[in-house]
């Protein structure tokens, strides 16, 4: 009987260290496969491609943001986007005015980092010429999420950009901001855009 247990004892310790050696060596061997718990990146570096070209915008603004304000002001404009480094990166330019909220006139910068395969986006208003910390972020399932820190009044506050519909002709921008941390966030910039097509290259 002891001769019979000794043999079990064996049989089992050596399945053990089979399988503790032999689990190593799957998970190297099988490169094609993505390991449990982890998510393959996905390639975005062309996923402003959408917004190159000319647009016309509507636009509504809150007009004191963070402060309990519910008045909203109206503009019209255009914005045109073209393409840097092969879709890499690309260079808007903007322009609205309202009857109210005056001329608005800005520049914003998107750049692609391929290692971390985020985009950076940065904007800057005519008004300072100064040019504000970049929204973060990346789209995923067809929207894009980005996150930044910035200033109001001298108070810091999170800033985060949304962007939908961007496989259409119109496609959907928002702003919001956070004043506690991320826990709440206020809508306080809404864009609609509408594609403009240009006309073909008239025949002379």
């Amino acid at each position: 009987m002891q001769l019979l247990e000794r043999i079990r004892t064996y049989f089992f310790l050596s399945a053990l260290i089979f399988a503790s050696c032999s689990a190593p060596v799957v998970a190297q061997t099988d490169s094609g496969t993505a390991r449990p718990g982890t998510t393959e990146q996905r390639d975005g570096q062309h996923d402003f491609d959408f917004e190159v070209g000319s647009w016309k915008i509507h636009l509504k603004r809150l007009q004191r943001p963070l402060t309990g304000s519910t008045t909203w002001v109206e503009f019209d404009g255009t914005s045109v986007t073209r393409k840097v480094w092969d879709g890499r990166a690309d260079l808007e330019e903007f322009e609205t005015d309202s009857p109210v909220g005056g001329h608005i006139e800005g520049l914003t910068l998107r750049l692609y980092n391929p290692q971390s395969r985020q985009w950076r986006l940065y904007w800057a208003n005519s008004k300072d010429g100064t040019i504000v910390p970049p929204q973060i972020g990346q789209f995923k399932n067809g929207r894009g999420e980005f996150f930044g820190q910035d200033t109001l009044n001298g108070r810091a506050i999170l800033v985060r950009f949304v962007w939908s519909d961007t496989t259409t002709n119109s496609p959907h921008f928002e702003q919001s901001f956070s004043d506690d941390g991320g826990k709440t966030w206020e809508l306080n910039w809404i864009t609609d855009q509408t594609r403009v097509k240009t006309e073909p290259d008239k025949v002379h």
